[in-house]
């Protein structure tokens, strides 16, 4: 970080400054306005503060002028660059969309410039009608107009379009636009190649759009509340890279004329929508198909062999939809195949051979669906980061075959027939964060070998059959959010968008505008999702939420002996769930360092002694349960969140007294000591083996007696 010094304000015949993508902090020099030869001004990308730096308006010279993304405050009135007559490049935006306002109508103004390029980002547009800028009538060399989370108001500028024939870039999402758009179906805008009206109520998508936009490579109208079929016109678009028509409310089937005619489509998203039918139409030859999104819609039937011509595809997204059937073997023909979500289907069979190909996989989403048997013994997916398997019905041990995919951070396995125990090769994820293995047949000792998992932040292995103490190691597991190895945050991840993004770059000599190379855009793909118990609910965690979980749960096992004391040094948790196990001894007093826990159930065990009075310090508790154990004397004092427990979570300990238990310690009978007549409370296990098991070997000792007597000759009957 570094502040701006007016050093530069002597060099009175500057014409180019360009101070973008700096660390600079503090106000811009006021003695900037000397500078009146400047064609370009470029401080954007900085950390610059203050009001709106209105010297600007003095600098008519200029050409270029980029503000965007600092954070200025106060309002930028269009009306006074009326006469910068150079002006051709405007870029404004701000961090925070409600420090800058943009005011382009108070006064209404006649420009003397026309713009080339206009970015109006992350601003208040016009307050408080949000209409959009009139001087845009005025405008007719524009090339590329971004106006994007700005609030803008009214409807679809179609004279926009009309005006500007020689625009090739229009991005006016994420305001309050309503459509429809109409626009003139003899005109044709051979120009345009990337049109962007996202995240707007337009209502309606023209019918005929392919044949106004014959040269379209980006169309992008998701979240637009878009009703009606999808258009056949859409593949008279013969140069389109991308189409997002996503979170709509289309209808129908998806034309054979779209399959094709878009045979240079790379990423088509349409899920959230009401289409069914197949999710490719027959004769479909996306072979250049990279990103497939299809999700949350009613398409039907088997996985179609016409997707097999995609073998460049990288991500494939078919969940929740009502596919049935099995993978085919063909899978394995997508060998640059990195994402595949087939989740919330009815999809069957064991996983194919044709798996076993697919070697560059990093996220795979096969849960809910009725896959069984074992994964195949060939499979290497050495690049996997997450794994979700759950809900399905697979079986045997836990495969081996994952072993090779040690950078593995989510591995899903809850809710199927795995048996066995849990191997010691899981030590080898060192970045794994979260392991849930929740409703499945394992059984023996928690290994110590899972302590080695140090970046866990949420471990679920309950409703299993798993025994013997809990590991002290476990102390050693983070359980708190880390930076990832790789930069990531655990509930999100990048996808590359390969487009056709227009990159301008302008030439301040001659006051000229070029068009550059192609860039590539990222999209950010946020779907992993989580489930897991906490404050006695089954919730999903995802995106921010899922990074800030943490939580451990044995719950529902088989459980014994004493909860170790170094569990209690877990400090950053948030659920612990011990309940519903055979654990003995005490609740320990180090239990009063998880200061940051909401959730604490340590309930149906056969705990005895005394509550600890610290546990009165977890201000943060918000659901504690100690019901149904054997513990014993005052219930803690009725302070900060313990003020706020009921009787249900004291529930079932019958020498436990004081509020909130309607029982008066002055009237509850002293636990007894364990002596000779009197078995020690709290050995309900004990009394229940000694009862069940005394039968047995009685029956067969008085049978061996009555043979014995039957057999020896001494005893039988002359």
């Amino acid at each position: 970080m570094s502040r701006m010094t007016g050093g530069l304000c002597k060099l009175k015949n500057l014409r180019f400054l360009d101070l973008s993508i700096n660390h600079f902090v503090g106000h811009l020099p006021r003695c900037l306005s000397n500078l009146s030869f400047l064609h370009l001004l470029d401080v954007s990308d900085n950390s610059f503060e203050g009001t709106f730096p209105s010297f600007i308006y003095n600098l008519k010279s200029l050409a270029y002028l980029s503000l965007s993304n600092n954070h200025f405050k106060g309002t930028l009135s269009f009306n006074l660059l009326a006469n910068h007559s150079n002006l051709q490049i405007l870029e404004i935006g701000s961090y925070n969309q409600q420090d800058l306002k943009v005011d382009t109508e108070n006064p209404p103004f006649v420009p003397s410039f026309q713009l080339k390029i206009l970015r109006v980002l992350n601003c208040t547009l016009n307050e408080p009608s949000h209409m959009i800028p009139t001087f845009l009538y005025n405008q007719h060399e524009l090339r590329m107009l971004h106006i994007g989370h700005s609030n803008m108001e009214g409807r679809f500028p179609n004279w926009l379009l009309e005006n500007n024939t020689k625009l090739d870039y229009l991005n006016l999402s994420n305001n309050l636009l309503t459509g429809p758009v109409e626009l003139n179906a003899a005109t044709i805008f051979s120009n345009m190649h990337i049109l962007d009206i996202s995240c707007n109520p337009i209502g309606g998508i023209p019918h005929h759009i392919g044949s106004l936009f014959p040269n379209l490579v980006t169309l992008n109208m998701s979240s637009s509340s878009l009703q009606g079929n999808f258009p056949a016109s859409l593949g008279d678009m013969k140069q389109l890279n991308n189409l997002d028509l996503s979170h709509n409310n289309l209808s129908g089937h998806i034309p054979q004329e779209f399959g094709k005619g878009s045979n240079d489509l790379r990423f088509l998203k349409l899920s959230n929508n009401n289409l069914h039918g197949p999710f490719l139409p027959s004769g479909s030859n996306f072979t250049k198909l990279l990103s497939l999104h299809q999700a949350n819609n009613n398409f039907k039937g088997n996985i179609p062999d016409g997707i097999m011509n995609s073998i460049e595809l990288r991500m494939l997204d078919l969940s929740n939809n009502q596919l049935h059937g099995e993978i085919p073997s063909w899978i394995g023909s997508f060998q640059n195949l990195t994402f595949l979500i087939l989740s919330q289907n009815s999809l069957e069979g064991p996983i194919p051979m044709g798996f076993c190909k697919l070697t560059k996989l990093a996220y795979v989403d096969i849960s809910q669906n009725n896959f069984n048997g074992t994964l195949p013994k060939c499979l290497t997916m050495p690049d996997l980061r997450y794994l979700h398997l759950q809900n399905n019905k697979f079986n045997g041990p836990i495969p081996i075959v994952l072993a090779n995919s040690p950078f593995l951070l989510t591995m899903n396995l809850v809710n199927n027939k795995f048996s066995g125990q849990i191997p010691k090769w899981i030590s080898s994820f060192l970045n794994l964060r979260i392991l849930l293995l929740k409703k499945n047949k394992l059984d023996g000792l928690i290994p110590i070998d899972v302590c080695q998992l140090k970046n866990i932040s949420i471990m679920d292995l309950s409703q299993n059959n798993l025994s013997g103490r809990i590991p002290s190691c476990l102390k050693n597991i983070a359980f708190r959010r880390l930076d990832l190895f790789d930069g990531t945050l655990l509930g999100k991840f990048v996808v590359p968008w390969v487009t056709r993004s227009t990159e301008y770059v302008f030439f301040p000599d001659t006051n000229t505008l070029v068009e550059g190379q192609n860039i590539q855009e990222f999209v950010e793909y946020d779907e992993q999702d989580v489930d897991f118990t906490s404050k006695n609910r089954y919730e999903t965690y995802k995106g921010n939420i899922l990074d800030l979980m943490f939580g451990l749960d044995l719950s529902n096992n088989m459980l014994t002996g004493q909860i170790p004391s170094q569990i209690g040094y877990l400090k950053s948790i948030h659920t612990l769930n011990l309940s519903k196990n055979h654990i003995t001894g005490p609740i320990p007093e180090t239990f009063s360092n998880l200061k940051q826990i909401e959730s604490l159930d340590l309930s149906y065990n056969r705990l005895s002694g005394h509550i600890p009075s610290q546990l009165t310090d977890l201000y943060q508790l918000s659901v504690f349960s100690i019901a149904h154990n054997n513990l014993s004397g005052r219930t803690p004092e009725r302070v900060n969140q313990f003020a706020t427990f009921e009787a249900s979570s004291y529930e079932g300990n019958a020498f436990l007294c004081g509020p909130p238990l309607n029982r008066s310690c002055s009237s509850v009978v002293k636990q007894p000591t364990p002596g000779i007549d009197t078995p020690p409370l709290g050995n309900d296990h004990f009394i229940n083996t000694f009862v069940y098991s005394f039968p047995p070997p009685f029956f067969v000792t008085f049978l061996g007696v009555i043979a014995f007597l039957y057999f020896h000759s001494y005893f039988q009957i002359p």
